[in-house]
């Protein structure tokens, strides 16, 4: 395919793609935003693309990964690190609604339940809650990702059988 048939078929694609970033993003300028991203990573790597495949289906991948690898990264600009001896870590999240008491109430349980496990569950369960990633809390605690994810696993075991009164 020569670059003026790619770029041709690739500018056909806007009006489909930029639905889809409105569906992704929800905003029109964070849509547009989107939509430039991916059309200059897709001419960026053209060279990439493999003959008469899928040119839809392959920009359509572009732009969702180009959208998870933002929110990813959006995610952990939002976390922040505390100094104290346990080194935890805190989402900022920017939209917070308004609690109702009884959630205030089960969210205060289950903190105290998480709070009372030991330290080897408990940092990487509170990790795993901010977001992170199971490879990123195994290089942190530097333990094996197979490690973090049973006791991950094993965390969520015990708080569903301690906290079965919730589950209603």
């Amino acid at each position: 395919m020569t670059a003026i048939e790619f770029n041709t078929q690739l500018i056909s694609l806007e009006s489909k793609l930029s639905r889809f970033a409105m569906s992704l993003t929800s905003d029109k300028e964070e849509a547009q935003d989107l939509l430039q991203e991916t059309y200059l990573k897709a001419l960026s790597h053209r060279d990439k693309f493999i003959g008469y495949t899928n040119l839809k289906a392959w920009a359509f991948t572009i732009m969702k990964n180009t959208f998870i690898n933002n929110y990813r990264k959006q995610q952990k600009e939002n976390t922040y690190s505390d100094t104290t001896k346990n080194n935890f870590f805190i989402n900022n999240s920017r939209d917070i609604a308004p609690e109702k008491p009884d959630t205030e109430y089960f969210t205060q349980e289950i903190l105290k339940h998480i709070e009372n496990l030991p330290d080897e569950f408990k940092n990487p369960f509170n990790m795993f809650l901010s977001g992170f990633k199971y490879k990123e809390i195994a290089d942190e605690l530097d333990l094996k990702i197979g490690t973090v994810k049973s006791r991950i696993f094993f965390t969520r075991k015990r708080l569903m059988e301690t906290l079965k009164d919730f589950n209603n």
